[in-house]
Formats: C-alpha cells, structure tokens, sequence
C-alpha cells in the first residue's frame, strides 16, 4: 500500500541555511520524494565561531529572519512533519543555546544539534538516492563552512549500507577566515591552507575504507559551484548540475581559477552566489586537495572524476521522515 505525506527538512549549517518542503511516497518500493520548495539563504551563521568561539547576535538575527520565512512557508504548505538540524557552527559554539531558544520559539521546536557522524550518514542517504547502485561504493563528500564531512558506503537491495564515516573541522569559511584573507590569497596564504587541508584530509582518508570505491560523490554548495564554473554555464542550473560528472583535472582548474581571482571577479561570475564570493577560492581548494589524495589511493576500477549531487543532507533529513 503506498502512502505520501508531506514533510519539511531546515538544514542550518555554518554558511547557508536551507528549507525542502517534499511530499514523501512509502510504499513497497524505494522511498520517493517529490519536491514542493526548495530554497537556500546565505546567513553566515557561523561567522568569526572559529576566532571567538561564540555565535554573533547579528548572525543569529540573521538565521532568524530566514527560519521565520520557512516556517511560514512549510506551514503553508501543510508539512505534518518537521526536522531541522544544525551541524558544525552550532556545535562549536558556546553559546548555543542563545541559538536553540531561537529556533523553539521561531518553530516551535528544537533543532536538533547533530553530530559530524549523523551529518555524514544524512549527506550520503540524500546524495546517493539518484545514483545506480551498482556503480558504487560511494565516497561522498560535504564540504560545508565549519566541517567537512565524508561517509563511505554502498546500496545494496535498495538499502544503505555505511562502511564508515567523519567530520573534519575544515571547511570553506573557517579556511578563509584563518588563512585566505587576500584578496586574491597571496601564494604563501594559499600554500599553508593546502598544508593544512592535505594534512587533516589525509589523516581522515586513512580513517576509511576507501580502497575500493568506484564513484566520489561531491555534494553542496562548495561541490556545485565548481561544477557550474567547470561546465562553464551562464547561470546557476541545477537541472545541468544534478549527476554532472567533471574530471579531477577540470576540479584542479577551477581551484586555480577561483584562488587567483579576486573578490570582485568571482562576483561577476553568472552561476556564483553572492553569499560564496568570499569563501568559493577555499572550498574548491579543499574539494581539489582531496581528489588528488583520493587519486592516490585508490586503486580499484575507478574514473578519476567527481559525480556532483544537488541532494545532500537536506534530502537525508526528509527521508528520514519516513
């Protein structure tokens, strides 16, 4: 007997938070979702956290006003079920409970405030669901703003099968915050950020399995911006995105691109979101780091090439509503 209800999903992370209203079909089968809206607001939640250790009431204030529209909308829309979750900012913060006291009376519940391990579970569950699942075993890979996660794992008789995961405190705005400030980053700025992520990505890649995988599954913002700049598109699509398969070498371009621009080239950019001008150069400087140590490793039947997911955390969490 297949049954749909309609359920909502906020994933609130260190740069951006996001709202999927979806309607979700049970049945005998795969769980299906059919979206109904989807949207994305940069807040920036988790600015200077990494220098102060404390959430600024200016960014809360910020979050606010975007979770206020998402309620009104998801109500709207008649979601019955709701979850939201927050991830690295928030976890990082000492003053997190400004923020939860927000979110319940903005709401009217809590988030829930995830571990880096059930991010990475979340990401692979949404990011995989469109893939054949003879093509794996996956690695998927959240480059977020505080946190990168990965997760290893395969589909098997429509079933997630997770051989391990970890959340690495390295991510597109905590690396530009630290490391990146030129505009462009001089060499030199640019030369320690790659010491630093091939030191912390390495030392997470030997954590995992992933000598056998056959596809990297990027997903989120970091992930489908340098996909659009590497197919070269005239505004942000994510219909030519969705699945798009970019080699490692274009990955490595972009990155060199992005890093030698400055603040106002990447602005000018068709497909570049005004909240990821100043933090894209450090994202895609990770994203390409790791495909390089992944293509070291791996020797398994494996196409040196990123498979790049629109869905991620946030369809994780509708699912999960299941």
């Amino acid at each position: 007997m297949t049954q749909t209800r309609r359920v909502a999903a906020i994933d609130c992370g260190t740069n951006s938070i996001r709202l999927l209203v979806a309607d979700l079909t049970l049945g005998d089968g795969p769980t299906r979702l059919r979206d109904v809206h989807r949207e994305m607001r940069v807040v920036r939640l988790g600015e200077g956290v990494d220098a102060t250790g404390v959430l600024s009431g200016a960014a809360i204030d910020r979050t606010w006003a975007a979770l206020s529209d998402y309620t009104a909308i998801l109500r709207t829309e008649g979601a019955v079920r709701v979850r939201m979750a927050a991830t690295s900012a928030t976890r990082d913060a000492a003053n997190r409970a400004d923020f939860v006291d927000m979110v319940r009376s903005t709401l009217g519940q809590e988030p829930e405030v995830i571990t880096g391990d059930e991010e990475a579970e979340l990401s692979f569950r949404g990011a995989v669901g469109d893939l054949d699942p003879s093509s794996g075993p996956f690695l998927v890979v959240d480059i977020g703003g505080g946190s990168t996660e990965m997760v290893v794992g395969s589909v098997i008789d429509g079933a997630v099968r997770i051989a391990g995961g970890l959340s690495l405190d390295i991510g597109c705005v905590r690396i530009t915050e630290r490391l990146l400030r030129g505009d462009p980053p001089s060499a030199g700025e640019r030369a320690a950020a790659t010491a630093w992520a091939k030191s912390d990505l390495a030392a997470g890649l030997d954590r995992l399995p992933i000598a056998s995988i056959r596809r990297v599954v990027p997903v989120s913002g970091t992930a489908t911006t340098v996909a659009a700049a590497a197919l070269r598109l005239n505004s942000y699509d994510p219909d030519q995105i969705h699945l798009s398969t970019i080699p490692f070498r274009r990955v490595h371009e972009v990155a060199t691109m992005l890093l030698g621009a400055n603040r106002a080239h990447r602005a000018a950019l068709p497909y570049m979101h005004a909240g990821r001008v100043d933090v894209i150069g450090g994202g895609a400087l990770i994203l390409s780091t790791l495909v390089s140590l992944v293509a070291d490793r791996v020797k398994s039947d494996f196409e040196r090439q990123i498979t790049v997911s629109e869905h991620d955390i946030l369809d994780g969490l509708a699912l999960s509503l299941g």
